[in-house]
């Protein structure tokens, strides 16, 4: 990644002049406080850093997220809105839980609102009712999969959504999704700038995938492999209790398999593993046939896991879009299913192949403890920077610390998984996989 041109700059809707109430407690110093001054470096790497600083330049870094001595908004008189929006994730219910406790019991504030079904919540057309947000209404949705807003996919009208936020007198709006709604709260921050109101747009990043730019970690995504380690566990004795056994197990990863291949490090079973970033072919001497017959010819079983957005050169056709835009994925874990069934019977060789496919079990699930821990931070620090008044910016998570992102340079671009980097060559040394390309 080139960081050396992005701007990292974050907007402030003014200046922040009124004392913290968090100031009163009695164990707080100043040291708890943030300053402006605070930053942490984008590239640790000591060779890139001294380059830079003996040729004068500046070196590029995010300002620290955390609570600041001085706020913008009055806790007494400020209104908060929040929303989720596109797929279900585990630790949303934890997001806005200590999203509305921070706000309540550290700030003070006592409006705090609740969108219901993602952006359709600010449209009249819909008729959803806000959900008034207090520590007893969040006081048990720790344990509860899903999001006690609900969701929605699909775009919506800015000017609809702004109109909204006026009329309800909206200061601060946090905003949880993934790419399409950090675009989408990249165009309502934008609109509030030219309609000169005074609205703070706070995004926290949310891909279950791990895919979202400038983000080292999302939350969700430590549920998501714990519960895919199982399903490998599963499939590797499924495998193993038969002759020729072939466990073939589906995970989430639209267009990076990040899921994919740290479950596979974490659960070190699997032979083969088929992600977004790296093209495979079937057929050949070294398409995954021939070397997935070769392994069962020395093991008599095998075990292979797929990211849902791998392969889907195989199929053709018109792509279909979903309400947001997605393209929709084709079916690789039913296709390679079929395929390698046929494969095999076509060879007169006898197999047991068991599919998993735990998709849609893990995105409604709670989160587990690290991902909860990682949702408080999120949110307590989306407070944080909503309170000071800071605005068009995400929560991200960067070298081990939590940061300010400016949303224009993270929305709409995509982290996918480095071929060179340590995680995809630890995963060809696991699997002993090699190339799946054809000669």
């Amino acid at each position: 990644m080139d960081f050396e041109s992005i701007d990292t700059k974050i907007l402030s809707l003014g200046e922040a002049r009124i004392p913290s109430p968090v100031c009163k407690a009695e164990e707080i110093t100043e040291d708890y406080f943030i300053s402006e001054n605070d930053r942490v470096l984008i590239n640790v790497n000591s060779f890139k850093i001294n380059k830079n600083l003996k040729e004068g330049k500046e070196v590029p870094s995010f300002e620290t997220a955390g609570p600041r001595s001085k706020i913008y908004f009055d806790p007494s008189k400020v209104k908060c809105a929040l929303v989720n929006c596109g797929g279900l994730c585990p630790g949303l219910n934890d997001i806005i839980r200590a999203i509305v406790l921070e706000l309540y019991h550290r700030y003070g504030v006592r409006h705090i609102y609740g969108m219901r079904y993602g952006l359709q919540g600010f449209i009249p057309k819909y008729g959803h009712d806000v959900m008034e947000l207090t520590p007893h209404s969040v006081e048990n949705i720790l344990n509860m999969g899903g999001s006690i807003l609900g969701s929605s996919r699909g775009a919506q009208n800015i000017d609809e959504v702004v109109d909204c936020l006026e009329r309800m007198n909206i200061g601060i709006l946090f905003m949880i999704g993934g790419d399409g709604t950090l675009m989408a709260a990249k165009k309502i921050a934008d609109t509030i700038l030219d309609r000169n109101i005074r609205v703070s747009v706070v995004g926290i990043p949310k891909t279950i995938d791990n895919d979202i730019y400038l983000v080292a970690r999302s939350f969700g995504f430590d549920t998501a492999v714990d519960v895919a380690t199982q399903s490998i566990k599963g499939a590797h004795n499924e495998a193993e209790s038969y002759p020729n056994g072939i466990g073939l197990i589906k995970l989430m990863g639209r267009h990076s398999g990040f899921i994919a291949t740290t479950a596979v490090l974490a659960q070190q079973e699997v032979n083969f593993v088929l992600i977004p970033e790296v093209d495979f072919d079937l057929e050949g001497s070294d398409g995954l046939f021939a070397k997935l017959e070769k392994r069962l010819k020395q093991r008599s079983h095998a075990v292979v896991v797929v990211a849902e957005g791998a392969g889907q050169k195989f199929f053709e056709g018109d792509d279909e879009v979903d309400a947001s835009g997605n393209i929709k994925l084709k079916d690789i874990g039913f296709f390679l299913k079929n395929k390698i069934t046929e494969y095999f019977q076509n060879r007169g060789t006898e197999i047991s192949l068991k599919y998993i496919d735990p998709s849609y079990m893990i995105r409604s699930l709670p989160a587990n403890a690290n991902d909860s821990v990682f949702c408080g931070f999120l949110g307590r620090d989306a407070v944080h920077a909503g309170m000071a008044g800071k605005t068009k910016l995400i929560i991200s998570n960067w070298n081990n610390h939590f940061v300010h992102v400016p949303i224009d340079i993270s929305a709409g671009k995509r982290k996918q998984v480095n071929l060179n980097g340590k995680l995809w060559r630890t995963v060809l040394e696991s699997t002993g996989q090699g190339s799946l390309k054809a000669d």
